[in-house]
């Protein structure tokens, strides 16, 4: 199998597939925080069938070829790296797709490929023994680790100093319904832990509201007996989701489009004519605790007391901190191209 211009072994070649999925994934991770685990079936398939292809070639070949650069680095691979995927996966600190990318580069690229370019061969620098999918892993937790001092330095040249300005930056609160990430704000201050955006997207979309809605008549949404007698499907939270939602937002009777009421916000329905002040105090402000009840799993981990938070600060401040997180698919599209081109950067700074 030659490709012309190139120079490699016919799996080494087949391998290249996975850069225009990995960087179309990366691209998925970035704008919707979702990605289909259909895409690692066929990829796992090709793995399957080039690692077996590269051990025959490796065997046929025999001696250093069998031991050094096949078994050896497999072993590695299968052993080493798919373990960390799935225990990083069972802690929470990969997502699903996150773990199923490793996997897949685990049994995708086991060994070190080469690659001829006219008088160069790629990558750049190998190392005597390694696991090029460990190789992948190193080179994506460096660059994970530049991202954010490339934030804050983003943050520094525009004024902005703050404790979170290594994880995050301002956005306002028009955006904050297509953004991902995770609030960084509470009415007490600066959090590193605040409400996840997804979370708030599956309640708007529980209440039938928009966050337009809620900072119109904070004062009317914040009572939970204008919770709707049947809410809306949340979905997932993503910002692709698409519902029929009702837009009533609540129980009182609309009178419009957008929820609007000819009853007073301060009027307590359910029976109760009386007014309460805006200042009112409730058992279960928001309905946060109703909603998290009412869904089907936790909402990203989200507490009653966080989405209460979280929902007082979106419905008066104008701009926010909000941290994006890192998408872990973005670094391993990175760490590829540069395990390609390069090599392993870790080794090679330490060398």
């Amino acid at each position: 199998m030659t490709v012309p211009g190139i120079s490699a072994t016919g799996p080494d070649l087949l391998r290249l597939v996975a850069v225009p999925v990995f960087a179309w994934t990366a691209y998925r991770d970035i704008e919707t925080r979702r990605v289909s685990s259909t895409v690692w079936v066929p990829l796992s398939l090709l793995g399957t069938a080039v690692l077996v292809w590269d051990g025959w070639l490796a065997w046929s070949t025999g001696g250093n070829v069998w031991t050094t650069e096949f078994l050896v680095p497999t072993a590695i691979s299968l052993g080493l790296v798919v373990p960390i995927a799935y225990l990083f996966w069972w802690f929470g600190g990969f997502g699903g797709a996150d773990a199923k990318a490793l996997l897949v580069l685990a049994v995708l690229f086991p060994t070190f490929p080469a690659y001829g370019l006219g008088p160069l061969s790629f990558p750049l620098e190998t190392p005597p023994i390694g696991a090029f999918s460990f190789t992948i892993l190193t080179n994506a937790v460096l660059v994970g680790i530049a991202l954010p001092l490339v934030l804050a330095v983003r943050n520094a040249i525009a004024g902005r100093i703050a404790p979170v300005m290594f994880i995050g930056w301002p956005v306002s609160w028009e955006r904050i319904p297509e953004t991902h990430g995770r609030l960084l704000e509470t009415p007490a201050g600066l959090t590193r832990g605040g409400l996840d955006l997804d979370a708030l997207r599956m309640y708007l979309r529980w209440r039938g509201l928009s966050l337009s809605d809620l900072r119109d008549r904070p004062d009317r949404y914040r009572d939970p007996t204008t919770l709707p007698a049947e809410p809306n499907p949340p979905s997932d939270g993503a910002v692709t989701a698409k519902t029929q939602a009702r837009s009533d937002g609540g129980a009182l009777e609309s009178t419009s489009e957008t929820g609007d009421s000819d009853v007073d916000p301060a009027t307590v329905e359910g029976g109760d004519s009386e007014v309460r002040p805006a200042t009112a105090e409730f058992d279960d402000p928001w309905g946060a605790e109703v909603f998290l009840n009412d869904i089907e799993g936790t909402a990203y981990g989200t507490t009653p007391e966080t989405l209460r938070d979280g929902l007082d600060v979106l419905a008066t401040e104008e701009t926010v901190w909000v941290s994006p997180g890192t998408p872990f698919l973005v670094p391993v599209f990175a760490g590829l191209i540069l395990a390609l081109i390069y090599g392993d950067v870790l080794v090679g700074a330490i060398f």
